[in-house]
């Protein structure tokens, strides 16, 4: 087939209107066409007085080589290239046990998927419930205050990722990436996250997607088990041996991989214990920013916002202060809400979700300030877990140690002084909010970076300084803060045990934690045999 950038299409036209631009631009008749498909759409809104969408399609033609000899040395016309996932050859080392993943986020849902389609019959282990019962415990805790420790927006079936929007970009340019949208789609994604630029499913479809993946891979041979917390790790000379679950069950094993997420504390103190390399990792804290969802579309979309085709605007901020700090908008939720999302008793922690929609009154996004491990007051790997656990309990305290998260009005941060009462903009927050001054639970390093942010941000989308604003504290859960160390072969320190994902320290986001997830099945593959027969599709 061949590929053709850069066509064209106003508001006013309909997508049929491809097929025209696409003769056009190849110069040939309709006859000559066979068959088309989009392969990327994206939004142009550079210029003041039109919007538009610019669409890459590949196209089956007729005299495909002479088309491409035609066009030699343009950028536009090019031959597509061939994205179909190629599974990695079986290694030759017998496996005694099934490979055990730990976790069922995006990196444990892929890896698992893919050793279980190449006849690996893996078991996935999940400290916290299956997807259905997971929701009711989460809204249990917004709506009571109830937290259950083993069952929240950081754990349980999906990982972090199924309360959050679903957004499904990513910088990494791996082939693997179209692999995990294919099987998205297959799961019941919409069609178009497969061409969109800023592809997301939304916390409502993303449920469902997780649970068809569950179920797929049982019907490869797999098994997932939830309420199913590995609470040990069996090491015999040097490699894994097996596992123990919920303190009782043991699980022998040779091959073990972790997708354990960011918010495993106690499992990191675990490994950590068991002798495992790790380090601790920069990551960010800060806050949530709310804005009503219109000033964001009319400012980025001027007199087409609010277009039935454009559905409501995104933003992505980016400022380096003279201090030497960074601060930057993060997993930014259109027409979204700002959630609770503590994993440990005590302490406070927020996040966006947004529903596939995105049709709520506010845009929120984490607005954040990188730290390093020098700012962690010590050396240690998991020094960086205590750092975001005194900010997350200040918190906590300064709401009034009820899980309402602390709050203040954008003009009154800058000021310095206390907001006295809510303005233009309702706190989305579930569970509730309680005004404060977030310089009592953030460094004051992040709040001075935050302010000098917030004031430059506001030169490059007008409005993002408005006074009503608010911010919601804290969120300090953007990546893990610390990585597990494996080689080559993406082993660790411990024959046998594979660290994957986010939790690990080598992802950020759902999809490069489901690509991780599919590396690391890929290098168990190449060690070892399956104990079945491979389903290859």
């Amino acid at each position: 087939m061949v590929r053709v950038s850069g066509i064209k299409l106003t508001l006013d036209q309909d997508e049929s209107d491809i097929k025209k631009g696409l003769l056009a631009k190849l110069k040939i008749k309709e006859k000559d066409l066979i068959e088309y498909n989009i392969f990327k759409r994206s939004v142009d809104a550079r210029k003041k007085d039109m919007i538009y969408f610019v669409y890459t399609v590949d196209a089956l033609v007729v005299n495909e080589n002479k088309i491409l000899n035609k066009f030699a040395g343009d950028k536009d016309v090019t031959l597509t290239p061939n994205l179909k996932y190629e599974y990695v050859k079986p290694g030759a080392v017998s496996l005694k046990n099934r490979p055990v993943i730990i976790g069922t986020g995006p990196a444990g849902l892929f890896a698992g998927l893919i050793l279980a389609t190449m006849g690996y019959r893996p078991l996935l282990l999940e400290r916290g419930a299956d997807v259905d019962r997971r929701t009711e415990a989460v809204k249990t805790f917004w709506t009571t205050g109830k937290l259950d420790t083993e069952c929240n927006v950081q754990f349980g079936e999906g990982g972090a990722g199924t309360f959050s929007d679903g957004k499904l970009t990513t910088l990494i340019r791996d082939l693997r990436c179209r692999k995990v949208l294919e099987e998205m789609v297959a799961a019941g994604a919409p069609p178009e996250i497969l061409y969109s630029h800023k592809p997301h499913v939304g916390t409502d479809i993303l449920r469902d997607v997780v649970k068809n993946i569950r179920q797929r891979i049982i019907s490869l041979g797999g098994e997932v088990c939830f309420n199913a917390k590995v609470t040990d790790l069996l090491v015999e000379q040097g490699a894994v041996a097996g596992v123990v679950v919920n303190d009782r069950a043991k699980i022998d094993t040779e091959a073990v991989i972790l997708a354990i997420g960011h918010s495993a504390r106690d499992t990191f103190a675990m490994l950590y214990n068991k002798g495992v390399k790790m380090s601790p990792k920069a990551f960010s804290i800060g806050v949530r920013i709310e804005h009503p969802q219109e000033l964001i579309d009319r400012v980025q979309y001027k007199q087409f916002a609010r277009h039935p085709k454009l559905g409501p605007a995104e933003y992505k901020l980016s400022y380096h202060s003279p201090n030497g700090r960074s601060a930057y908008t993060f997993c930014m939720c259109p027409g979204g809400v700002v959630v609770a999302a503590a994993s440990e008793a005590g302490g406070v922690v927020t996040n966006g979700m947004s529903e596939h929609a995105r049709n709520a009154k506010n845009a929120n996004s984490a607005l954040l300030v990188g730290v390093t491990p020098d700012d962690f007051g010590s050396d240690h790997p998991l020094a960086g877990v205590e750092f975001q656990r005194q900010w997350e309990r200040m918190a906590f305290e300064l709401a009034g140690s009820n899980y309402n998260a602390p709050a203040q009005l954008v003009g009154d941060f800058l000021q310095d002084r206390p907001s006295r009462a809510i303005g233009q903009v309702e706190p989305s927050y579930r569970k509730a909010v309680t005004l404060a001054e977030l310089k009592h639970c953030l460094p004051h390093y992040v709040v001075e970076t935050l302010k000098e942010a917030i004031l430059d941000f506001d030169k490059k989308l007008k409005g993002f300084a408005l006074p009503d604003a608010v911010l919601t504290g804290v969120e300090t859960r953007s990546s893990s803060p610390i990585r597990i160390e494996r080689n080559e072969k993406r082993e660790s320190n411990i024959t046998g045990l594979y660290p994957a994902g986010e939790g690990a320290g080598y992802a950020g986001g759902i999809v490069s934690a489901a690509v991780d997830g599919i590396r690391v099945a890929e290098a168990v593959a190449a060690k070892f045999k399956p104990l079945g027969d491979g389903i290859y599709d």
